[in-house]
């Protein structure tokens, strides 16, 4: 910054220099007397402004605002913040653009902002103690602090179990939480007050279908021109849509060959190399695959653990992770993520078969009720051709969304009492995880089902999900991870795209593929849905070092009193019994608590 350093609080000039200097996580301050800030493992640039304002931010910000723009080039991305935040008040995050994590600290008035990106890319993770409002970009760096209170939350052990991960708002520590994407927090004179600003909204456009194609390919290549220039770049190539548009994108913006990076399974139905060396080759890159073996996964599980600031139960970090290694090892120094075009162009075949299931709402309600539903759910054994479908499709339907979405979930298969202690189950709230679900739901500014579901997704899927375990996986490499699909503009054009050309004919994402159509490999266009899955659940049986670390994990977690020993030994004679990739996927997620909690300590 080059206005009034000299100027500048001692305390606030102290808290930039070292915020951007820092070399370790050792980090503890205190902004004012009456606003109190702490900052550890907080964003890692900073700067002062001629006012005292003092700006601490991290991540990839750029502007629209000529202005902005310029005083971002002649004196920085802090100064530039600085004259928004004092030209616009909080209503200065809508002009800030990209992935960001960001904290000011305005002194003359009293007052902390801490906001995060759209996407939820970054985090900010907080905790209020006293006069002490401590933040941080990990809940691990806050609970290090010597006044923050890091007991761990039973409530969030039980959403862990339920989603897999902790979804925020929660932290796994009590009275910590994290900022939702879009999401501010202001705390003035003592008062701490959340909100947001921005929120995906589904206009839909009544352009016509060239015209929002035209633009979705300057989106594209335009993103992928901005991510194209973060130093020695690579992509991840799965075959799938997603990342062979990234793949093949990275190629057209690029002087050379796009550098392509996937992992592969030895393993029936999880190998998708086939698809991923047919992109490569449409593209022309320089492609680079390495197959996983079950001791890599071993050796992986407990670093991995340990690594999240939280318990984190996606397999996929695994193959995430030793793909981003061996990006790495090439030279690569940022990779280029298909993350999002799922959740904001209608990807999931869950959007599908909901879009099945809601019909039943459009049958008159008296007929469901005296007709449908008596045929259907009062006659059990049923054995006539089609009634038992019909069984099961009315069950399911008449189940409103979200919570038809859990229908599979574990934790909704057996009695609550018969998977957890008592002592448990009387610390926490059981009906949480709808609730969060809900109203994620119900806030999609759409009265469109599908909209609702892609809301959804925003937040689960991806911000609480995919990207935590794509930007860990890819730091605990090395490397820095980039998310050209959901840079802002991508976003707030999905939103313009209608419904009935998102899924249109049956056809899941049929808007993304058809705009692509003569650039895909035709492969590529066609070929099934599939995940970034790891073959955990198979290998299991046959891998005896991976055998003897869950079967370890899973006998201490067994002891710490959250969940019946009895429903731990039912889910190894039922993953032995059959449908070994549906019941190992249990033993991951509770494994994988199991090994953060001892990473940590907790309980020991």
């Amino acid at each position: 910054m080059q206005d009034g350093r000299e100027a500048a609080d001692p305390i606030l000039r102290g808290m930039a220099f070292h915020l951007s200097h820092r070399t370790d996580d050792e980090l503890f301050l205190q902004a004012s007397e009456s606003t109190a800030l702490a900052a550890r493992g907080a964003p890692r640039e900073a700067g002062i402004h001629h006012d005292q304002v003092c700006i601490a931010y991290e991540g990839d910000i750029f502007w629209r605002d000529d202005e902005l723009k310029s005083i971002a080039a002649r004196q920085g991305t802090a100064s530039a913040i600085a004259t928004a935040y004092q030209t616009h008040g909080r209503k200065c995050l809508e002009r800030i653009h990209g992935p960001f994590s960001l904290a000011i600290h305005d002194p003359a008035k009293d007052l902390a902002l801490l906001a995060i990106d759209r996407a939820g890319i970054h985090r900010i993770c907080f905790q209020r103690v006293d006069d002490l409002l401590l933040f941080g970009g990990t809940t691990a760096s806050i609970a290090a602090h010597p006044r923050a209170k890091a007991d761990i939350d039973p409530q969030a052990i039980f959403d862990y179990l339920y989603f897999h991960m902790v979804p925020s708002p929660r932290g796994i520590f009590q009275h910590m939480e994290k900022l939702l994407p879009g999401q501010y927090l202001v705390m003035q004179q003592g008062k701490i007050e959340k909100d947001f600003y921005w929120r995906l909204r589904f206009d839909e456009s009544d352009a016509p279908f060239d015209e929002l194609s035209g633009k979705f390919h300057h989106l594209l290549q335009s993103t992928v021109s901005r991510a194209a220039k973060h130093g020695e770049v690579g992509a991840f190539l799965s075959g799938g849509t997603d990342s062979s548009t990234m793949a093949g994108m990275l190629a057209k913006v690029s002087d050379k060959p796009a550098r392509t990076f996937s992992i592969g399974f030895e393993a029936e139905g999880f190998d998708e190399t086939e698809f991923a060396a047919i992109s490569a080759r449409h593209f022309g890159a320089e492609h680079v695959s390495h197959y996983i073996k079950p001791q890599d996964v071993t050796d992986a599980i407990p670093r991995i653990a340990r690594d999240y600031d939280e318990p984190f139960g996606n397999a996929s970090a695994v193959p995430t992770y030793l793909c981003a290694k061996l990006a790495r090892e090439h030279g690569i120094t940022n990779l280029i993520a298909g993350d999002g075009g799922d959740e904001i162009f209608a990807g999931n075949t869950r959007y599908l078969k909901q879009q099945v299931f809601e019909y039943y709402w459009h049958i008159p309600a008296a007929l469901r009720a005296k007709l449908i539903e008596p045929l259907a759910l009062n006659m059990p054994g049923m054995s006539l051709p089609g009634l038992r479908k019909l069984q099961s499709y009315v069950a399911q339907a008449r189940v409103p969304l979200p919570d038809r979405l859990e229908s599979y979930n574990f934790l909704n298969r057996t009695p609550l009492d018969e998977i957890f202690s008592a002592d448990f189950l009387a610390d926490v709230d059981t009906h949480e995880p709808l609730a969060l679900l809900r109203e994620v739901y119900q806030h999609s500014d759409s009265g469109l089902q599908l909209n609702g579901m892609l809301h959804l997704d925003m937040k689960f899927t991806l911000a609480d999900n995919d990207l935590r375990k794509v930007s860990s996986m890819c730091a605990l490499a090395g490397v820095k991870a980039l998310y050209p699909l959901l840079d802002d503009d991508m976003v707030d054009f999905s939103g313009l795209v209608p419904a009935k050309l998102k899924i249109h004919g049956g056809k899941l994402r049929w808007f993304f593929k058809q705009s692509l159509k003569d650039f895909l490999a035709p492969e590529t266009l066609t070929k099934s849905k599939h995940g970034f899955g790891l073959p955990f659940g198979l290998w299991l049986n046959s891998h005896p070092s991976l055998h003897e670390l869950a079967q370890d994990s899973l006998r201490t977690f067994a002891g710490r009193g959250f969940i019946h020993p009895a429903y731990i030994d039912r889910l190894w004679k039922q993953h032995g019994s059959g449908h070994a990739s549906y019941y190992g996927v249990m033993i991951w997620v509770i494994m994988m608590l199991e090994q953060w909690l001892s990473a940590y300590r907790y309980g020991k």
